[in-house]
Formats: C-alpha cells, sequence, structure tokens
C-alpha cells in the first residue's frame, strides 16, 4: 500500500502545503504536482472541472510523489466513492454542518465496519496497491470544511466523528455567515476568535486542522497558529496574478519611441 505522506507529516508534527486546481487541464494539474507541494487538491465543487476531466487530472498528478486530493462538490456519497476509486488519497468536503452530516461523509470514504463505501477500486488499487482494499480506511484522509455558524454551535459534536481526520477551514463562507461578508486572509477578531475555537476543538478530539489562505504571508501565520494543513491560493489566481504583474511591469515601462528617421 502506498503511504499516505499527508498523515506522516501530521504524525511527526508538521505542517503540510497544499496546492489547490481550478483548471479543468492534465497540463496544469502535472505542472502543479510537480512544483513541490505535499499535496495538491482538485477542486470539484468551485473549480470548473467535471468528474472525468478530474480523474485525468489525478492521473497527471500520479506523475510525482505528491498526494492526490478532491474536495468533492457535496455531501454525495456517489460521487465520493468515485473519486476515491479513481485514486482520490483523500476527500475534502464543504459544508459540513452537523455530527450527522460527518457521519455520512466519513462513512462514505471508509469500508465496512467503519462505512459503507462500496468495495470497488478500479484505478485506487493501481496507484496505491493491490492491498489497497485492506488499508484504505486507515490511509485515506477525511477532512470536514468548517464554514458557518451551524458547525461553529457543533463543533465538539463533529469533531468526535469516528474516522474523522480534521478540519478544514473555508475562510470566505465561515466569515460570510459569521460577519456577514466574505473575504480571506482575514485578521477581524471574530473571525480569529472562530478559528482558535476550530483548532482549539480539534486539540480536544485529536484531529488536524487545515485552512485556505490566498498568500505566503498569511499562510506562514496560519501555521505559526497551530495550522497542520495550508492551501496557498489556486492554480487560477496565480495565473491571474502572474499575468498582470508581467503585463503592468511593461507597461509602466515603455518601449524607447524610434527616432524620426528610423534608426
Amino acid at each position: 500500500m502506498r503511504e499516505n505522506t499527508i498523515k506522516s507529516i501530521w504524525k511527526q508534527g508538521g505542517c503540510a502545503l497544499n496546492g489547490w486546481l481550478h483548471i479543468p487541464s492534465t497540463w496544469s494539474a502535472e505542472l502543479m504536482a510537480h512544483a513541490g507541494w505535499d499535496s495538491v487538491t482538485v477542486d470539484m465543487q468551485h473549480g470548473l472541472m467535471g468528474l472525468d476531466t478530474a480523474i485525468l487530472m489525478l492521473q497527471a498528478i500520479s506523475t510525482t510523489q505528491t498526494i492526490p486530493l478532491v474536495r468533492v462538490p457535496w455531501n454525495e456519497p456517489g460521487t465520493i466513492g468515485r473519486v476515491l476509486d479513481a485514486g482520490a488519497f483523500g476527500v475534502i468536503c464543504p459544508m459540513v454542518d452537523t455530527r450527522a452530516q460527518c457521519e455520512a461523509f466519513v462513512g462514505a470514504c471508509r469500508y465496512h465496519p467503519q462505512g459503507y463505501r462500496s468495495l470497488g477500486p478500479t484505478r485506487a488499487k493501481v496507484y496505491a496497491g493491490d492491498d489497497y482494499g485492506k488499508y484504505a480506511n486507515e490511509a485515506i484522509i477525511t477532512l470536514a470544511m468548517i464554514e458557518t455558524q451551524l458547525a461553529m454551535d457543533n463543533l465538539d459534536a463533529i469533531a468526535s466523528t469516528p474516522g474523522l481526520d480534521g478540519f478544514y477551514i473555508g475562510p470566505g463562507d465561515l466569515r460570510l455567515s459569521l460577519l456577514g461578508a466574505g473575504g480571506i486572509d482575514n485578521d477581524d477578531p471574530p473571525f480569529m476568535a472562530a478559528v482558535d475555537a476550530i483548532l482549539a476543538a480539534a486539540k480536544r478530539h485529536s484531529i488536524a486542522v487545515g485552512m485556505h489562505t490566498g498568500s505566503t504571508a498569511y499562510a506562514r501565520k496560519m501555521i505559526e497558529h497551530g495550522m497542520q494543513f495550508v492551501t496557498i491560493q489556486s492554480d487560477t489566481e496565480m495565473l491571474r496574478q502572474a499575468a498582470a504583474a508581467n503585463v503592468a511591469s511593461i507597461r509602466a515601462q515603455p518601449a524607447p519611441s524610434k527616432r524620426a528617421d528610423g534608426y
């Protein structure tokens, strides 16, 4: 069975660096996977890929030792089972607000008797090994997204779900739910109080906490704050920012005008 190195990083007390894929392309997935991230997440919720393209992107990530993860569109067992059968080594599930929802999510990721996932790891056993079925329950990562006031009200109940590996903070939706306005890389006291409460609940139940960030500076701050898994931007945002910066740099220094004589 292939080692899930994210779990190994956590056991050693480290923080895993995670890349994020919005662009529906095997080429961009392969480029990101070769960039040195510990894991890369195919985002099927807000990314532009469907299931067929997501499977091809998982294959592209597999040209490296980078751990392939998927954020599914919703807490739906059919899609969760399919991305796991396709070789995802972990699932991030959005909008988990209650213990019952978390149990449904984790159960969809685990084989009997820990869950109700159907046994049929079509590509997963090619990617991870013929003994995948025996060890998948231990290897697959389950991250429940905390994004609402309701989830905050149920933190301990969610965190105590058997088989849950961690929380993943969705800062935009969480801030929107708490403060009425979304945003990323925030230091608002109510938002940071919520982050501290999430970290404290995770510590009580011995699970990890991850978070999406918009910059390396904020990512470093969150690592120092106790995060064990941080995402920095996305392929879309990196491309957008780099393209805009290059264009702005050229426009800021116009080329010298030609002489009237052509020389």
